[in-house]
């Protein structure tokens, strides 16, 4: 057997998330395992690096799976190719490579980084319908990315997850975050060892409202501690977020299990 990573990208409008449901609905997952199936000429299970919500983009979410010994021998620099030939136009594989068997792309992460794109145009751009949080007043990027510092360091991020987050254990890294205005938009990039559910969307939208003076952004330190969702801003829309970076150790060297 062997075990191979697939770097994919896609736009998520169309996507009810990644993971495989129960009701058929179209999912990133079993749109990709119906490629590799048609692919290899068999299903297999396909192993995500997270767990991405309806309508949110991935520039470069990892994916694993297994392949039995007899399976066909297709080289991996091809293997994009074959599989980008049976996928729709919304997704598409970048990469493909051997991993050790161990590998696990969720648990074998050491951090992942997103972005979130706003635009404050009076005039929107409707090439990114659907891939931006659009507002009609200017947003401050610079007074953003001050406040944003305050989510820097090891924190409790209770105040940042959703409720029906199941997470026990909720203290998060975060290693870096910036916000800057990128081709006419505002970016929040951020950087962490893991997220709880929604933790991204909240802090875009809490730092949104801090553009705002609707928080002030000399409360946050207390805000994180309090734990408290009602205090943080509001949940921003999915159709913002990207998934850009998994970023894993050199040669996969942590593999130990």
């Amino acid at each position: 057997m062997k075990k191979l990573l697939l770097t994919i990208s896609y736009v998520g409008t169309g996507f009810c998330g990644w993971q495989v449901q129960a009701d058929g609905l179209r999912t990133v997952q079993a749109t990709v395992q119906d490629a590799i199936e048609a692919v290899y000429g068999e299903r297999h299970d396909l192993t995500g690096c997270s767990r991405t919500d309806a309508g949110v983009h991935a520039k470069a979410f990892r994916a694993a799976y297994v392949l039995p010994d007899d399976s066909p021998d297709i080289p991996l620099e091809r293997l994009p190719l074959a599989l980008n030939l049976k996928l729709p136009y919304d997704c598409a594989v970048i990469k493909a490579e051997d991993v050790p068997l161990p590998f696990h792309p969720r648990y074998d992460a050491v951090y992942k980084e997103y972005k979130y794109i706003f635009e404050d145009t009076v005039h929107r751009d409707p090439f990114m319908n659907k891939r931006c949080w659009h507002f009609h007043r200017p947003l401050d990027e610079s007074a953003m990315d001050a406040a944003s510092k305050a989510f820097l360091g090891t924190h409790d991020f209770s105040a940042f997850m959703s409720t029906g987050g199941k997470i026990e254990d909720t203290a998060r890294t975060v290693t870096n975050i910036s916000v800057s205005r990128e081709n006419g938009f505002v970016t929040m990039t951020i950087r962490a060892d893991g997220y709880l559910y929604n933790m991204v969307r909240i802090i875009a939208g809490t730092l949104a409202m801090a553009s705002y003076g609707k928080i002030n952004p000399s409360e946050l330190p207390s805000i994180i501690a309090s734990g408290d969702r009602n205090k943080a801003g509001m949940t921003a829309p999915p159709e913002g977020l990207y998934l850009t970076e998994v970023g894993y150790l050199e040669g996969f060297a942590k593999l130990k299990r």
